[in-house]
């Protein structure tokens, strides 16, 4: 009785030890975002430029720290390219928007009464849930007007130098991932016990590479292929700056589900600024939409196969919890951090069932087995 009763408390002990354990490490990877966010975002970007890197380093015979450089410089300059390209008419889109959102309310003023509505509805709850708080309310209602325009230049002053200093060190990683990788996994490989930890780390590793590289370039492909048809179909209805809205369509295509969702209302709105009439507003959406299914419901998935999907339903829980922990970055790097902790999962005997449950709706467990074993 006594032995059974030890056995179950220590089991307690090991289950509050892992929560704990987990919760720890979710603070630190908050608190340490500066620094954890570009590590990340450099082994993901490195997953997809090593094949190509291979690639170049066989063909040219360069020594790979040259290659590494002309990779990261290319993919800054297009980069730049881009940014360049849709920064005037963004700029010049953001400077009339005031304009155009008071054209875009004499336009809505049939959803003026359902809108009152739902405003007011909402006013009432707000009340509810702050009675009994009212000084609290009254200084956080009291705090901005305190602020002026001081604070907010140093807020922005502060966060173009965080971004520099994660971009900066972003490159720094890439270029040394890229130019240093291999060796940095045979050294790993080097400390591991036995023959066995050995093949099996390069087995994950390798696979990782594998298939992660091929759903990056995939993707990116596919992306483009939605930007370059949404930039068409602007600039074919006749919505202004097709290629910035083609951009944005490309960018919120990493973001599955909400990304698209975010550009049908993007759209809408912009075409709501644009045309006089309000049915024509939903032109540009009910395409962007059409394109949407295409890409992600038919070509994608042919594309990458069955096993390479992921549960639907985790991806969605992964987006939310990475832009929760990270922002908007975070829910770039969602999706490639899912599918690397499946395939993770599947190389490790213990953590197969967790692997399986990855797997989207049309993987079977055959299909489970033959993607573990590389074939």
């Amino acid at each position: 009785m006594h032995e059974a009763v030890r056995r179950v408390r220590l089991g307690v002990n090991q289950v509050c030890l892992l929560i704990l354990t987990v919760l720890a490490v979710l603070y630190t990877l908050n608190l340490a975002a500066s620094i954890v966010l570009p590590m990340v975002m450099a082994v993901v970007t490195n997953l997809m430029l090593v094949t190509p890197m291979r690639l170049i380093t066989h063909w040219t015979r360069l020594p790979k720290p040259l290659v590494a450089l002309l990779l990261i410089s290319g993919m800054f300059g297009c980069l730049a390219m881009v940014g360049m390209a849709v920064s005037g008419p963004a700029v010049a889109w953001l400077s009339h928007l005031p304009e155009e959102i008071t054209v875009a309310q004499s336009r809505l003023v049939v959803l003026r009464t359902p809108l009152h509505l739902l405003q007011a509805t909402s006013q009432r709850v707000q009340l509810l849930l702050s009675e009994g708080g009212g000084a609290h309310a009254a200084q956080a209602a009291a705090a901005p007007s305190m602020g002026g325009f001081m604070p907010l230049g140093s807020t922005l002053l502060e966060s173009t130098q965080a971004f520099m200093g994660q971009l900066f060190t972003f490159f720094i990683l890439l270029f040394f991932l890229l130019a240093q990788g291999d060796s940095l996994l045979r050294r790993f490989v080097e400390i591991m016990p036995t023959f066995n930890d050995k093949r099996r780390t390069v087995q994950i590793a390798s696979h990782i590479e594998r298939n992660i590289s091929i759903y990056l370039a995939t993707i990116t492909m596919m992306n483009v292929f939605v930007g370059l048809a949404n930039m068409v179909q602007c600039w074919l209805v006749g919505m202004p700056n097709p290629l910035l809205w083609g951009v944005v369509a490309f960018a919120l295509n990493y973001i599955p589900i909400i990304g698209p969702f975010t550009g049908m209302v993007i759209y809408f709105c912009v075409g709501l600024f644009t045309f006089p009439v309000m049915l024509h507003a939903f032109i540009a959406p009910a395409i962007y939409l059409c394109i949407h299914v295409l890409e992600g419901e038919t070509i994608t998935p042919m594309l990458l196969a069955r096993r390479f999907t992921l549960n639907p339903v985790l991806v969605m829980a992964s987006l939310l919890f990475w832009d929760w922990m990270w922002g908007i970055t975070g829910a770039f790097l969602s999706v490639p951090m899912l599918a690397v902790f499946k395939i993770i999962c599947d190389h490790v005997d213990c953590l197969t069932p967790i692997g399986h449950m990855i797997g989207g709706p049309g993987q079977t467990h055959h299909d489970h087995e033959e993607h573990a074993s590389g074939v």
